[in-house]
């Protein structure tokens, strides 16, 4: 009545496992189901030996022939679960490769039902305290340094996958468009308002000021050039001199003099000029039809797109050079701020409680929104195995604990066939 080897024909690919640990597995098996069926044919023996007589060896008769029964009904009961018991078409036998759907489906609702509720996700998360455990991690030198070369090497190669045709397309079919429909006008006139309200301009124009008073001051020469093309063909050289130099001389003064003088006349026109053109470009159709003429012409300008890619091979080639540097600047950088953060991380309660929290909140929206997908993984997998593949491959894991019933089986009614015996001999 012994098993036959269920747990030794070839499984079909959908239910292929780690070889290795199937072995492992196999010979467990084997070893219990030896077991099991040595106790059935040790009791057998016994009882054969010990039948039709008195005393005490009738009781060991008694318990033999309770643990045969014991022994050989617990069989069936663990075999009806892979197959039909000695190939006999018993009614409710075979139950995994007949009902195998709708253990896959009984399965896909008990793990949705225990397992994948709010409560218990964000429970689960809260007890893990992944937050602390990742600034503790983070802490030691050797694992913040392999973040940042992990980081590196995924942005080199991320970078590295961008090419120039990338960046042509975006900027023509995505950006250049965009562009288009969106009106400029306001945009700048918002921009240059609030740069108005809040003084921004003037550092600006203290800038300009004071590099254009010093060229002045440094290219006498070629101020005095650019004045004499203008000067009259029939002007004495001297006369020209004289006034190209005077002119200079004034030129100097007057934009050393609006310099230092915050107040100076044309930096008063200037501000005027600027609130005027804030205003036209939010709120004069003429002047924003301007500004949306000046935009398209940018934008048809072939030099716009070339700029492009060549700022962003400039930006790439700096920001891998530094990458691949140990000791540059972006990877040193990284080091400080992971240091800083997983310091924080270590011993701030509420950030800790805030970045749990959203990571709960982000399990459960996941589970939310897939959790369904995820369990019926577990429906649609069954469902493709084969019926008595899918009963070999359980039996291989479950099957040696279950040899354990067999073998209690026989032991309880050894115990109980005792039991009745001593009864019957006790009642008159």
């Amino acid at each position: 009545m012994d098993d036959t080897a269920v747990a030794t024909a070839p499984l079909g690919p959908l239910v292929a496992g780690d070889p290795a640990a199937d072995a492992l597995r196999r010979a467990g098996l084997r070893r219990m189901r030896t077991v099991a069926t040595g106790l059935l044919v040790l009791a057998a023996v016994v009882y054969v030996v010990t039948r039709d007589r008195g005393g005490f060896l009738g009781f060991v008769n008694a318990g033999a022939e309770a643990s045969m029964v014991g022994a050989i009904a617990d069989w069936f009961a663990v075999t009806a679960l892979f197959k039909h018991p000695l190939g006999l078409p018993v009614p409710h036998t075979a139950l995994i490769p007949r009902k195998k759907d709708d253990l896959g489906r009984g399965l896909e609702e008990f793990v949705g039902e225990n397992f994948l509720q709010e409560a218990i996700i964000r429970d689960r998360i809260g007890a893990a305290g992944v937050s602390r455990r990742l600034g503790l991690w983070l802490a030691q030198p050797v694992n913040a340094q392999r973040v940042v070369d992990e980081v590196a090497e995924v942005a080199a190669i991320a970078l590295s996958k961008v090419r120039d045709d990338h960046i042509e397309s975006l900027v023509r079919d995505a950006l250049t468009p965009r562009f288009r429909e969106e009106p400029i006008a306001p945009l700048l006139g918002g921009l240059l308002t609030e740069a108005l309200e809040d003084d921004l301009h003037h550092g600006l124009v203290d800038l300009a000021l004071a590099e254009l008073h010093g060229w002045l001051v440094e290219n006498p020469d070629t101020v005095a050039e650019v004045l004499g093309e203008r000067a009259p063909w029939w002007a004495p050289p001297r006369l020209n001199e004289a006034v190209t130099t005077r002119i200079h001389i004034e030129l100097v003064r007057w934009v050393e003099d609006i310099r230092d003088d915050p107040r100076h006349r044309a930096r008063v026109a200037l501000d005027s000029v600027l609130h005027q053109l804030a205003a036209d470009l939010l709120t004069d159709p003429a002047t924003q039809e301007r500004a949306e003429a000046l935009k398209r012409r940018v934008l048809d300008n072939p030099a716009v797109l070339r700029s492009a890619i060549s700022l962003w091979d400039a930006l790439r080639r700096a920001l891998t050079t530094s990458l691949a540097d140990p000791q540059g600047a972006v990877r040193q950088r990284m080091l400080v701020e992971i240091g800083a953060f997983s310091a924080r991380l270590s011993h701030d309660t509420a950030l800790q409680a805030r970045l749990d929290g959203l990571a709960a909140d982000a399990a459960v929206f996941v589970v939310d929104r897939y959790g369904a997908e995820v369990t019926a993984v577990i429906t649609h997998t069954i469902e493709r195995w084969d019926g008595r593949e899918a009963a070999r491959r359980i039996e291989l894991h479950v099957g040696r604990d279950l040899q354990f019933i067999r073998i209690n089986g026989t032991v309880v009614g050894g115990l109980v066939g005792v039991a009745i015996h001593a009864v019957s001999v006790l009642l008159p």
